[in-house]
């Protein structure tokens, strides 16, 4: 789960690390009178969206005055803002963020993460943080610094040290760098983060360190553990159909070709996505219904699937261990009778009264198209695609 910037920096301000004065709003009258509230003559307006690159978007603007700042956020609540991350349909705008303007000495860049190839947390430095870290990382990946913490140990000095040297700071700002380190480590095991940004983090005219900027996701399967962290969810910057099948227990991601996928189990969702795509096809989405899936989130599956425009025809793979293949039979035609057989639909049982779930497919009076194998069906549903 993702969060918004001014919720990230709600919670680095919690665990001691220093961000720029700020109040959120969502009209243009707010935002003047957040400019107001916080004081000063200059002023930057941040559009609250699940995306990097904001301000090469205009989602991020200077403001020196109240009527640039009511212009600014008049001009980005609302908007759909399109960066090189969101694709061309963009992500709406609902809110912005008023900050105070800061005195910018430098701009440096600060990330920890899992390394999984390792399974340690790693942090990740730079000196030349900023709008551009990603042509940094692959044009000059020298600049980038590494540091692995071993969890037996935790994060020990001598690897802030390390980072603060190589990003040459001095002095006091070596003793608040490592302070931040120890903040971000803390934060980062206590609320289950998957990845953690401050991009940049700026050296200020007083030789202080604050971060101008936040980025914090947060590790979908802890969130039983964190109410409060849950609550912040913004439905309206996932894709919808992902949204309504994590309501289901269902996995699902969209893809951009035009065949449906429903298939139990990641792996052979995997696989199947793979097949398809060797067979000329071109999968329009992941969807893993589960091992022990039911009737009920089959008919949720196959509107979540047909809800995409795009899909032109379903393959149904199931393989049935856990579960009886009569009863994914059962769910495929409710599903379609009640949802109607918009598209063609090639299914495989496999498995577990998989000739019970076929006999009962062929006896619907619905146009099913059944294969025995693997490369049977995936054959199948790219034939009546190009068809």
């Amino acid at each position: 789960m993702n969060l918004h910037e001014y919720q990230a920096k709600a919670l680095f301000s919690e665990y001691g690390i220093a961000v720029p004065a700020g109040q959120v709003a969502t009209t243009a009258d707010e935002a003047v009178a957040a400019a107001k509230s916080l004081g000063g003559d200059v002023w930057v307006v941040k559009a609250q969206a699940h995306t990097g690159a904001r301000g090469k978007a205009g989602g991020v603007k200077l403001a020196g005055n109240l009527d640039e700042v009511a212009e600014a956020a008049a001009g980005m609540i609302g908007m759909q803002l399109v960066t090189h991350q969101t694709g061309p349909e963009g992500l709406p705008v609902e809110k912005v963020l008023v900050e105070q303007g800061s005195d910018i000495n430098r701009e440096l860049y600060l990330g920890m993460l899992l390394n999984r190839a390792r399974s340690r947390i790693t942090f990740m430095a730079s000196s030349a943080g900023g709008m551009n870290i990603e042509e940094v990382a692959a044009q000059t990946p020298e600049k980038i610094l590494t540091t692995v913490v071993d969890p037996a140990a935790g994060l020990q000095p001598y690897q802030a040290r390390y980072l603060a040297f190589g990003l040459g700071l001095e002095g006091e700002q070596i003793k608040i760098f490592g302070k931040i380190l120890a903040a971000l480590y803390r934060l980062y095991l206590e609320k289950d983060v998957s990845l953690m940004e401050i991009n940049p983090l700026i050296v200020t005219a007083d030789d202080g360190l604050m971060a101008l900027d936040a980025k914090i996701n947060i590790d979908d399967s802890a969130l039983y553990r964190h109410a409060d962290i849950k609550a912040l969810r913004d439905i309206s910057q996932e894709d919808e159909r992902e949204a309504a099948a994590a309501e289901h227990e269902l996995n699902y991601i969209s893809l951009d070709g035009n065949i449906g996928c429903m298939v139990n189990g990641a792996g052979l969702a995997m696989a199947t996505m793979d097949l398809v795509k060797l067979e000329g096809g071109e999968p329009a989405n992941f969807l893993d219904v589960g091992g022990g899936t039911t009737a009920e989130r089959v008919t949720e599956a196959f509107k979540l699937i047909l809800s995409d425009s795009k899909v032109q025809a379903v393959l149904v793979n199931i393989f049935g261990g856990i579960v009886r293949c009569d009863l994914i039979a059962e769910g495929i035609i409710a599903a379609v009778s009640k949802l109607g057989m918009q598209v063609p639909v090639v299914v495989r049982l496999q498995g577990t009264n998989a000739s019970q779930g076929l006999a009962m497919l062929e006896q619907s009076g619905m146009d099913f198209i059944t294969a025995e194998d693997f490369t049977e069906a995936a054959q199948k549903v790219v034939a009546v695609v190009k068809a």
